[in-house]
């Protein structure tokens, strides 16, 4: 009886390609919505949290506003993640973007990223060939999976 409970245990919460699906979700709206901000925001400028007009002018930008549509697409699907699996796993999943958005930001942004911020990018998105490979959420008593049409 214990290997048959252990193997429904742990099949209940791996990660499955539709999972996977919302990781690479999480991915490109924060990376895609980041650098859209970014771009959005240089063409504002320089602007002060005191002055109420000028935040409504930045959010009225185009690219702000792309930006903010991407960023919740992002905050959708990271509630999503969160739902199903730990956030000690879902973070370092995502930490690909890191890398998305280092190449965004040289491409598109014509930004320098210098050799040291590369190796501080690659080392920490290092770590998820580590985290993707247990399970994706605290095995706990008497809990089911129920996230993504999952059936216990």
């Amino acid at each position: 009886m214990a290997p048959r409970n252990l193997l429904f245990l742990t099949s209940a919460k791996l990660v499955t390609p539709r999972k996977y699906l919302v990781l690479l979700a999480i991915i490109l709206f924060a990376s895609c919505g980041d650098s859209s901000l970014s771009y959005g925001m240089k063409r504002v400028g320089a602007i002060s949290g005191a002055r109420w007009t000028e935040l409504i002018a930045a959010v009225l930008n185009p690219w702000v506003a792309l930006g903010i549509v991407l960023l919740l697409g992002f905050l959708a699907s990271y509630l999503s993640a969160l739902s199903w699996s730990d956030l000690t796993y879902v973070l370092p999943a995502t930490s690909l973007g890191y890398v998305l958005l280092a190449l965004l930001s040289i491409f598109l942004l014509h930004e320098r990223v210098t050799l040291a911020r590369w190796i501080g990018i690659l080392l920490v998105s290092s770590g998820v060939a580590i985290v993707t490979r247990g399970p994706s959420a605290t095995l706990r008593p008497g809990s089911e999976s129920r996230a993504a049409g999952e059936q216990p």
